[in-house]
């Protein structure tokens, strides 16, 4: 349950901390106290968004922290299987905003919006002022049975989706390769033209690089051959380097034999000339070799111009090219697989579908079974509200499309007057019997998921008199199996508190703040005198007040709708 609540810098709120009780617990005050402002922070923990302006003004930041005493042993390992392990049966939520951002912890650790959301929701959960308009959409109605039920159409509905995802690929699949004969002929033609040119080129990997080599000798072919020109003459046997260093030997040899050291020099000329005789050897053979036919270039600058237009269409390089002719192939394969591929894609949606239809069949068997127990349940609750005769039904209708969900429609019926026929909840019910309905759908809900501390904000909306207090009791029963906080304006409600808060708005210099503190004794009969009988509180009223609490008092102990009740239950 949750036993302390700290708010600070949020709007008219400069600072509070609250130690809420065991079972109900009433919150009331004049309007504009700032009611909503305190159910608005704890919706905070739940993820809601915050605007710059609900902080106080000049303050730095808005903090919210929620401590929860955590009882109930189920509730305990799911927080686990979220790596939240409470601390002494404790688990402490926080939400710092600042500047358009927000820091959460769990425990003084830093988390996720999501996963602060995630535990928040296995410990609270909040009925807002307008919540109950939701019930009117066939979505929310069809989301409340699948948490009624949720042990067994929980495992059902992940068939659905596993099943619906293999539908919808298959489905694609086939919608790829649904096309008409025209546009089969014309992507065929495309294939082969694409296919038959890249063939017809005869490519050969790396041939481009060796090309454009050719392509550049032949291209500078006439600078080529006066440079080799130039070159054997300045190094040929005639009036060039060969010749001088033949003559240069020649003359070094002449003396050698006289002088031991010229020796390694003629060696070294020696070997000079040896070099330069190859040298010209090789650079003749070349200039022999050298040709440059017109036609050769020509063909090479063709066979280049093919190779670059390829390039450009089909990829940076020849392997790139040939990858992609494969690919084009393969696409053409199938082209020509036509019938027999969209037979097999036909056949797998088929498949598929026959697949989807049966789960979602199962699912709808489960939601059924689970509907007509949530009916009676509502019935009961309905009852319990002054709802004297009431009758309640889910209807299913199926949908003429798949989905991750299944094919299941549901509308809540109902029927509140003898002899009347059912009809869905937004052509019958009022706001207030909406809002009961609500609160019976709530109640049911809570029982099955174990969640400690239920909120109602102003739940007695549109409702007086018999029905008040007849809500009155049914939130005390409420109050003897889980905690509940609820902000209330009618005193029926308030007197079955077990603990009862004031929120009370007042001027502190230029400064408005709101502010909250318990009620005890004859304060909350004053409190209760003051929602019966206004501004003028006379000992008439403040005797009403007392007999009120009393009777309320003397109900919860006839039925066990006692906080004993929920303290027992809790040390259990």
């Amino acid at each position: 349950m949750l036993v302390h609540l700290h708010v600070k810098n949020l709007a008219l709120i400069e600072e509070i901390e609250v130690e809420f009780g065991p079972g109900l617990n009433i919150l009331t005050g004049e309007t504009g106290a700032g009611k909503s402002i305190l159910l608005g922070s704890m919706q905070l923990i739940l993820g809601s968004r915050i605007s710059r302006d609900m902080i106080r003004e000049n303050a730095p930041y808005a903090l919210v922290e929620l401590l929860f005493q955590v009882e109930d042993p189920g509730t305990e390992e799911r927080l686990r299987a979220l790596d939240i392990l409470p601390e002494d049966g404790q688990v402490l939520l926080s939400r710092k905003v600042m500047n358009g951002r927000s820091i959460n912890k769990i425990n003084g650790e830093t988390s996720t919006v999501g996963q602060m959301k995630a535990a928040a929701s296995l410990l609270l959960d909040i009925h807002g002022q307008h919540e109950h308009q939701s019930l009117l959409y066939p979505d929310r109605q069809l989301e409340i049975l699948d948490a009624y039920g949720k042990e067994k159409i929980r495992p059902v509905k992940e068939r659905v989706e596993k099943a619906f995802e293999i539908y919808r690929d298959c489905v694609r699949a086939r919608k790829a390769l649904d096309m008409n004969e025209e546009q089969r002929n014309r992507e065929t033609a495309f294939l082969e033209f694409e296919v038959g040119e890249i063939d017809k080129a005869h490519l050969v990997p790396g041939e481009d690089e060796e090309l454009e080599k050719l392509y550049r000798r032949l291209s500078n072919g006439k600078k080529i051959a006066e440079a080799l020109r130039g070159v054997h003459g300045f190094t040929g046997d005639e009036g060039g380097a060969g010749e001088f260093a033949g003559n240069a030997l020649r003359e070094l040899s002449r003396v050698s034999e006289y002088d031991e050291d010229l020796v390694s020099l003629e060696n070294s000329l020696q070997e000079i000339d040896a070099l330069l005789n190859d040298f010209n050897r090789e650079l003749s053979s070349y200039l022999e070799d050298l040709t440059f036919d017109d036609e050769t270039f020509y063909e090479t600058e063709k066979r280049l111009d093919l190779l670059n237009s390829l390039k450009a269409k089909y990829g940076r390089r020849i392997e790139d090219i040939l990858r992609y002719r494969d690919a084009q192939e393969e696409k053409l394969e199938k082209l020509m697989k036509y019938q027999e591929n969209f037979r097999k894609a036909t056949e797998n949606v088929k498949k598929a579908r026959q697949q989807l239809e049966k789960v979602s069949g199962e699912l709808t068997k489960v939601r059924r079974e689970y509907g007509a127990q949530l009916s009676e349940k509502v019935i009961q609750g309905l009852r319990d509200l002054n709802f004297l005769d009431v009758n309640f039904d889910i209807r299913f209708d199926k949908k003429n499309s798949y989905s991750a969900n299944g094919t299941d429609e549901v509308t809540y019926e109902i029927s509140t007057n003898p002899g009347e026929h059912l009809k869905p909840l937004g052509q019958i019910v009022s706001g207030g019997e909406l809002s009961r309905i609500m609160l019976a759908l709530k109640a049911i809900l809570a029982d099955r998921d174990q969640i400690g501390t239920l909120i109602f904000d102003e739940i007695d909306t549109g409702i007086s008199g018999r029905t008040a207090q007849k809500v009155s009791e049914k939130m005390a029963v409420i109050g003897s199996h889980h905690q509940v906080l609820c902000i209330t304006h009618l005193p029926q409600i308030a007197a079955m508190a077990d603990t009862h808060f004031e929120i009370e708005k007042h001027q502190r210099g230029t400064e408005t703040i709101t502010e909250i503190h318990p009620l005890e004794g004859e304060d909350s009969i004053r409190e209760l005198a003051r929602l019966l009988g206004g501004a003028r509180i006379t000992d008439a009223v403040f005797q009403n007040a007392r007999e009120m609490k009393e009777l309320a008092e003397a109900h919860k102990k006839e039925m066990g709708c006692s906080v004993i009740s929920l303290q027992n239950r809790q040390g259990s």
